[in-house]
């Protein structure tokens, strides 16, 4: 099983209501955990991700490219990222840096986007404050697909007494409301970039 035990005044987690999740499946490694399960009736993938202090929007994309072929629309993103990913995600409004423009750009291209700032574009709530530099930031993240986002009804930011960072709380429509939502099929860009796909679309022209 995947079990996290919080230390104290240094954690992150997420949180699943109870008996919302059914389990099918469970990958975990030593740094984050993976868990595939049934939410409110909809087929949900939950990746939680608890990213290093340092070189954390590095190891974020490497994460995400060595599981893109498990990454679809189904796919939620979650944890502690260990790095804003906008000026706005900083108190001090710092630009990001190009390790981090490089995570955004591969968000992009498996068309990925932050849930939070997506239905929130100029809030500049926060979940994590460093005693060591007197700033809020916003660190933790949630990540979805694009073509997923009609399936989200609310997404906000959560006081909790568990942790020293902030909780992001997010609503998902059951399946009923999203009876009038045609499904659709979008190009994973990044798969362009892999061999066998070149050599396959040369063979076809």
């Amino acid at each position: 099983s995947c079990k996290w035990t919080p230390k104290a005044k240094r954690s992150s987690y997420s949180y699943i209501r109870q008996n919302t999740l059914k389990k099918q499946q469970l990958k975990k490694d030593k740094e984050g955990c993976y868990i595939r399960g049934s939410v409110q009736q909809e087929n949900i993938i939950i990746l939680n991700i608890y990213a290093p202090n340092t070189g954390a929007p590095k190891f974020i994309k490497q994460l995400l490219l060595d599981l893109r072929n498990e990454i679809d629309s189904n796919t939620i993103i979650v944890g502690d990222f260990n790095t804003p990913l906008t000026a706005l995600d900083r108190s001090s409004r710092q630009k990001v840096n190009k390790e981090t423009m490089d995570l955004n750009y591969t968000l992009e291209q498996m068309d990925l986007t932050d849930i939070y700032r997506t239905f929130h574009p100029t809030t500049t709530e926060n979940t994590f404050y460093s005693t060591a530099h007197g700033t809020f930031s916003k660190i933790d993240h949630m990540i979805g697909h694009k073509t997923s986002l009609n399936q989200f009804k609310k997404i906000e930011i959560i006081s909790s007494t568990l942790s020293d960072h902030s909780g992001i709380k997010l609503e998902i429509n059951s399946k009923r409301n999203l009876q009038n939502h045609a499904n659709t099929w979008k190009l994973n860009n990044l798969l362009l970039n892999e061999h066998w796909v070149k050599n396959k679309i040369k063979m076809e022209m």
